[in-house]
């Protein structure tokens, strides 16, 4: 079972946070060993991650992928501008001089924020695609350098190619091949320039970022609704990068909203705790939304965003933060009846462990459900041609269509999310959690959760390669097992582990990328007894996994 922090819920001990200044100095002096496995760059569903601390996220990093990301633009042929963005954690300023000296002295024609501040995950994302509407040549991508949600002393580096959203798996492995064989060659090949010279540069532009994406919300949005309503908003960015746009958003939609802090400080010492008693910027979690949780009844509705943006938190009144698979569920309910412009073909994306309760909605509304591994870039091609009307992950992460059933992003926008809770509370005269009680009165409860559980290297990758035969399983919960399944059935994608279905519950397991432990995701319809049964079924049938695999 989980261990919860004393700490969880509470203000963080100053002695707790992060020296700023020797985190900076080890981003600079620390020199990356590629012959260390934890050392080398890495990406993963989110991009290169990691801290000078443990020598995975330094100079030396960030010069190489990004010179590892101009040799692929070259490769593929993409010449237009590049737009590129930060979040607030503490490096993420440090990482972007080092990627515009790379970037200059390549000549990308690379455009940063007007105000040298910062800039979110879905404004990235949606400058790419407004570039490049109508163009079949000189395309724009784009590059983010955030962690997202991690401690602050993390740093992190994604790359989006020209269709918006998260690089694949084919982009991602030649650009990470690339960067490690820079490291391998003590950085020989990567071209730099100062970065004051950088900064000068002519293929280096002050872009506004603002404007355009602010301007362009009442697409996806029906703002006047929210602003005829009067409904009552509060928003928390958690001193992340959407702390500049709610202002202007406010101010040009005439929303009665009050954002609750506006303090940006890299050491996040304004957040409380999260579960462990670390410092991470989860809005999903009760326990690091406490102060927004406290100010709920305030306001009619409430949300906030993660460091980069592109995760929502809701608060519904004193109905309480809700659970992000609750509000997924609730937002697919409304928006599908609420959008007229979208077509009969819009269907509804989900991944494999986001809960069922989404299954049960989709085919209420009649439309179709495609269900796909984790990872948000499976979404990408179904947004873009509007195959997709919404598309979301349990980890509070999901974006939807304009209201004319082109694409708005191909990247999570946390920030729309937020003002959908918005117009959803505006457009019914209830709060998102009202909807969502009304949701469990039609399909049933949920119960929903995930554990994890010690898994060692040749546990993970056994977890990871299995197939249906191995294992084994005729029963989960006293009911007979519809599937099993290590493959997505909406894209016969591989999930990376393992998915076992029966009529009210079912179980996933999927190993850690970066940690020793495999994840249990269950859920049932049933009770909260009937889950800890589902988990219980499941950890016992994947140790006799591995000790079956040990003892061959």
């Amino acid at each position: 079972m989980v261990t919860i922090s004393p700490l969880a819920g509470k203000p963080v001990p100053p002695a707790r946070l992060i020296d700023v200044a020797k985190l900076v100095a080890a981003y600079y002096d620390l020199k990356p060993d590629p012959a260390i496995a934890a050392q080398r760059v890495a990406f993963g569903t989110s991009g290169h991650r990691g801290s000078p601390f443990h020598t995975s996220f330094n100079e030396a990093h960030i010069l190489a992928v990004s010179q590892a990301v101009c040799d692929y633009r070259a490769s593929a042929g993409i010449d237009g501008p590049l737009f590129i963005g930060i979040d607030t954690h503490a490096v993420s300023q440090p990482a972007l001089a080092s990627a515009l000296e790379v970037f200059a002295a390549n000549g990308v024609e690379t455009f940063i924020d007007a105000q040298g501040g910062y800039t979110p995950t879905p404004v990235i994302s949606h400058a790419i695609l407004t570039y490049n509407r109508g163009r079949t040549s000189g395309l724009a991508d784009g590059v983010v350098i955030t962690p997202s949600h991690n401690p602050p002393e993390d740093g992190g580096y994604k790359y989006n190619p020209p269709h918006g959203g998260p690089a694949d798996t084919n982009i991602t492995k030649i650009v990470e091949r690339a960067a490690n064989d820079f490291l391998a060659a003590g950085l020989a090949g990567v071209r730099r320039i100062p970065h004051e010279q950088a900064l000068r540069a002519a293929c280096v532009h002050r872009h506004d970022y603002i404007t355009p994406y602010v301007d362009d919300l009442g697409a996806v949005l029906d703002m006047e609704a929210i602003r005829a309503s009067d409904v009552a908003i509060g928003i928390d960015p958690l001193g992340g990068a959407a702390v500049a746009y709610w202002q202007p958003i406010i101010e040009r939609y005439r929303l009665n909203a009050t954002v609750v802090s506006t303090v940006v400080d890299p050491t996040f010492s304004f957040m409380t705790a999260d579960w462990d008693g670390q410092i991470r910027m989860d809005c999903s979690s009760p326990y690091a939304m406490a102060r927004l949780i406290e100010l709920g009844s305030r306001f009619d509705v409430a949300f906030a965003n993660d460091t980069d943006a592109d995760r929502h938190g809701i608060v519904a009144g004193t109905d309480g933060l809700m659970n992000p698979n609750h509000y997924l569920a609730t937002a697919i309910d409304y928006l599908f009846a609420n959008r007229p412009g979208w077509g009969p073909q819009a269907a509804v994306g989900k991944t494999v462990v986001s809960s069922s309760l989404i299954d049960r909605v989709t085919a209420r509304l009649g439309r179709r459900l495609v269900e796909v591994p984790v990872g948000f870039k499976w979404f990408v091609d179904g947004l873009i041609d509007g195959g997709f009307g919404f598309a979301g992950e349990e980890s509070a992460g999901a974006s939807f269509l304009r209201k004319d059933g082109t694409a708005w992003t191909t990247d999570k926008d946390g920030i729309i999310l937020g003002l959908l809770a918005a117009e959803i509370t505006a457009r019914t005269g209830h709060n998102p959690g009202v909807a969502y009680r009304r949701l469990t009165a039609e399909f049933g409860t949920p119960y929903y959760a995930r554990i994890d559980a010690p898994a060692t290297a040749p546990q993970k990758a056994l977890l990871k390669s299995l197939t249906p035969e191995q294992v084994g399983l005729h029963a989960l919960g006293g009911e007979p097992i519809r599937a099993t399944l290590t493959r997505a059935p909406g894209n016969d994608a591989e999930i990376g582990g393992l998915k076992v279905v029966a009529e009210n519950g079912w179980f996933a397991a999927r190993p850690s990328g970066t940690e020793d432990v495999y994840k249990i995701y269950a859920e049932s319809f049933v009770s909260e007894d009937h889950l800890h049964r589902i988990q219980d079924e499941a950890t016992s049938a994947i140790s006799a996994l591995f000790a079956a695999s040990a003892a061959s």
